[in-house]
């Protein structure tokens, strides 16, 4: 298993882990839900990525972990608005998710060359 297959699936536990601590309101429960399909969805595609049968396949699905980092990130700062006890793991997560963005990034325009 390489390093970045390690760190999305390290990166979606820990989200899992987080959510398992909140409790669910009318307040955080479609953030809630969003979050958990973003951040889980970042690895999945990694792990299509790899898998891809062709370079235009790989490209799509490596675009796909950039957005859907993009969108964790979104969730992750909306969270902080209704979950404050948490923000400390929220921001760290923000963070790892900021940097997943840019390693995605820089892959999505690697491989277009």
């Amino acid at each position: 298993m390489n390093d970045l297959e390690e760190r999305t699936i390290k990166f979606s536990e820990d989200i899992i882990d987080l959510v398992k601590k909140i409790k669910v309101s009318f307040l955080n429960k479609n953030i809630l839900q969003q979050l958990l399909k973003s951040s889980t969805s970042i690895g999945a595609n990694y792990q299509e990525a790899n898998g891809a049968s062709s370079k235009r396949d790989f490209r799509n699905n490596i675009h796909l972990c950039k957005k859907e980092a993009m969108e964790t990130k979104y969730w992750l700062r909306l969270l902080t608005k209704v979950e404050e006890k948490h923000k400390y793991t929220i921001r760290k997560l923000w963070k790892e998710a900021h940097e997943l963005t840019l390693i995605f990034s820089k892959i999505s325009k690697s491989s277009k060359e």
